[in-house]
C-alpha cells in the first residue's frame, strides 16, 4: 500500500518554514539593535545631566532662549541671524557645486587624453591635481581671500569675502572631483572605446557619446559625498569675515557669552548635509544591487 502524500510535492509547511526562520531572525535583529540604540542613547544623555558640570554645558550650549535668538537674530543688538547666514552658505555651496561640475570635468578629459597635442595641458591638469590635493583647503581661502585683494586688479581685488570663499572653494574641489571622474572614465571597458572607434567616431565624439555618460552614472555617489563635504567647507569663508552661518554664530556667542548659537548653526548643516547622505546611501544601495543582478 503506497503513501497517499506520495506524488503529492512537498509539505507546505515544510516549504516556508526556511522563510518564517529568515523573517524571525530580521525582527530579532531589529529588536536586538533597537534596544541597543536606546541603550547608548540612555547612557549618553545620563552622562550629559548627571555629570559634574552637566548643568553649565547645559546652559552654555543648549540654553533654548538663546537658541532661538540666535536663530532669528536680534538687530537691535547687533546680533545677526544664523539662520540668515546660512542662505550665504546655501548659495556659495550651489554655485561652487556648478563650477566645480564643469571644471573638475574639464581637467579628467584634459589627465585621459593621449593626444600629443594636448600633451601642454596633460601636464597642467596633472600639476593641478597634485598640488590642490595636497594644499589644505584653509590655506587655499587664505591665499584666493587675501592675495587677489593685495593685488589691486580692479575687479578682481574688490570682490567680496563670499565670492573669494567660492573661488577658493571652486579651485580646491576641482582637484577632488576631477580625480573621481577620471576613475569613472578609466572603468569604461576599453572594448567599447576600440568599437566606437572602428565605428567612426572620432575621439571627441567616444568621450562625448560612449564614455562619459558611463562614468558619470558611475561616479555620482562619490561625487555627492565631495559635495557633503563642500556644503560644510563653505564655513571655512567665514575666516575671511563672510557673514554666513558660522560667522553669525561667532558674533552671537562673543556678544552675550553664550555657545548655543554653535548648536543652531551645526543643526542647521545638519538638516541640509542628513538629507543628502541619505539620498547618497540610496544610491550606492541601488547601484550595488543593479550590480549584483547583473553578475547573477
Amino acid at each position: 500500500m503506497t503513501d497517499s502524500s506520495e506524488g503529492t510535492g512537498p509539505d507546505p509547511a515544510r516549504l516556508y518554514l526556511p522563510r518564517r526562520k529568515v523573517a524571525f531572525a530580521g525582527r530579532r535583529g531589529t529588536a536586538v539593535s533597537a534596544v541597543s540604540s536606546v541603550a547608548v542613547i540612555a547612557l549618553l544623555v545620563s552622562v550629559f545631566f548627571w555629570a559634574p558640570g552637566g548643568a553649565n554645558v547645559r546652559a552654555t550650549f543648549f540654553s533654548f532662549h538663546d537658541m532661538w535668538v540666535a536663530f532669528r537674530g536680534d538687530p537691535s543688538k547687533g546680533l545677526l541671524s544664523v539662520g540668515s547666514g546660512l542662505i550665504t552658505n546655501i548659495w556659495m555651496f550651489l554655485l561652487s557645486e556648478v563650477l566645480v561640475l564643469a571644471i573638475g570635468l574639464l581637467i579628467a578629459v584634459a589627465r585621459v587624453s593621449r593626444s600629443p597635442v594636448l600633451a601642454p595641458f596633460r601636464v597642467l591638469a596633472t600639476l593641478y591635481t597634485d598640488v590642490f590635493r595636497g594644499i589644505p583647503i584653509l590655506l587655499v581661502v587664505y591665499i584666493i581671500g587675501f592675495g587677489l585683494p593685495a593685488l589691486s586688479l580692479g575687479a578682481i581685488s574688490s570682490q567680496s569675502p563670499a565670492v573669494y570663499g567660492v573661488t577658493a572653494l571652486t579651485i580646491s574641489y576641482s582637484a577632488y572631483v576631477a580625480e573621481v571622474y577620471r576613475a569613472g572614465i578609466n572603468s569604461v571597458p576599453h572594448g567599447q572605446i576600440l568599437a566606437a572607434r572602428s565605428l567612426g567616431l572620432t575621439y571627441a565624439a567616444t568621450m562625448r557619446r560612449v564614455v562619459l555618460p558611463q562614468a558619470v552614472r558611475t561616479v555620482i555617489p562619490p561625487l555627492l559625498n565631495d559635495f557633503i563635504s563642500m556644503q560644510k567647507d563653505t564655513a571655512l569663508v567665514s575666516t575671511l569675515g563672510a557673514i554666513e552661518a558660522t560667522r553669525a554664530a561667532q558674533i552671537y556667542s562673543s556678544t552675550v557669552f553664550n555657545f548655543s548659537s554653535y548648536v543652531v548653526a551645526a543643526l542647521l548643516f545638519l538638516v541640509l548635509t542628513v538629507p543628502l547622505t541619505r539620498y547618497t546611501d540610496h544610491l550606492i544601495a541601488r547601484d550595488r544591487s543593479r550590480r549584483l543582478a547583473g553578475a547573477s
